[in-house]
């Protein structure tokens, strides 16, 4: 087996999965199939692919994240999202908005990226578009009051959800983690939501661990998923970092996000 494990797990680096799921996917694998009895060299290859998706299904299984439940406990539920730029964090954050608006709740968007230009009009546009109430201050404002702002918005109106955007300047960034941890001390949000673009591969899984050391993450958001036809990013930033994928977004529409289940994730890898 060792050749061919050699393969694989030079197939699955080449894929941006970080190495040390290579070797954890490679390990499993072995375990499962060396000293087992097989019939027919058909049944071979079957019960060598249905070891390899338990061995992935293995490594995407973390505890998840339930949206819904956790609304229903905390009212307003507060979420902020942390991310660089480029990773289309802010029309992610649109997109959970409609889809907490197709289940009948109502969310407020803080506009708390007053770093950026034109980061305040680009989360105002879609907000303008969904319907949704935007708070914001002037460009280089405090974040921190944004978020502020935004939650006491939500609870003297009755909303269910506020979702902060934040500065997505690079992750080594001192500042922008100080600002982090500011927005988090005076809003004390209920999820911090990393997201990462999947077609980055192993540097998306660098920048949730430095978010991850500096303010703490909950989750994570990959975007670009449409598009990334090898995974890696996929199957391993849940397990680097043991933290759950809870949403993957697969195009530009505010549609376009879907919940992520490790058996979806499993039939693109092996279709």
């Amino acid at each position: 087996m060792d050749d061919v494990l050699w393969d694989l797990e030079m197939a699955l680096l080449e894929s941006d999965v970080a190495l040390e799921v290579a070797e954890k996917i490679t390990t499993e694998l072995k375990e499962e199939l060396v000293g087992r009895k097989v019939k027919r060299s058909t049944e071979i290859s079957e019960y060598t692919m249905e070891a390899l998706k338990k061995a992935v299904k293995d490594v995407l299984s973390v505890d998840g994240v339930d949206l819904p439940q956790l609304v229903e406990k905390k009212k307003p539920l507060v979420i902020m999202f942390v991310g660089i730029n480029g990773t289309g964090k802010t029309t992610t954050i649109a997109k959970v908005a409609r889809y907490f608006m197709k289940k009948g709740l109502k969310p407020v968007i803080a506009a708390a990226d007053t770093f950026r230009a034109g980061a305040i009009e680009q989360i105002g546009q879609h907000a303008d578009k969904l319907g949704v109430k935007l708070i914001s201050h002037r460009k280089g404002a405090d974040p921190a009051a944004v978020a502020f702002d935004a939650v006491s918005h939500a609870k003297a109106q009755g909303k269910d959800v506020v979702l902060i955007d934040t500065a997505g300047r690079m992750q080594t960034n001192v500042n922008l983690m100080d600002e982090m941890a500011k927005i988090k001390r005076v809003v004390r949000p209920d999820l911090i939501v990393f997201v990462g673009d999947a077609l980055t591969g192993n540097d998306a899984i660098e920048q949730a661990a430095r978010f991850d050391e500096a303010v703490g993450i909950d989750a994570v958001i990959l975007t670009k998923a449409d598009a990334d036809a090898r995974g890696g990013a996929a199957l391993s930033i849940g397990y680097m970092i043991k933290r759950p994928i809870i949403f993957m977004g697969i195009g530009q529409g505010y549609d376009d996000i879907m919940e992520f289940k490790p058996e979806w994730m499993i039939e693109q890898l092996f279709t």
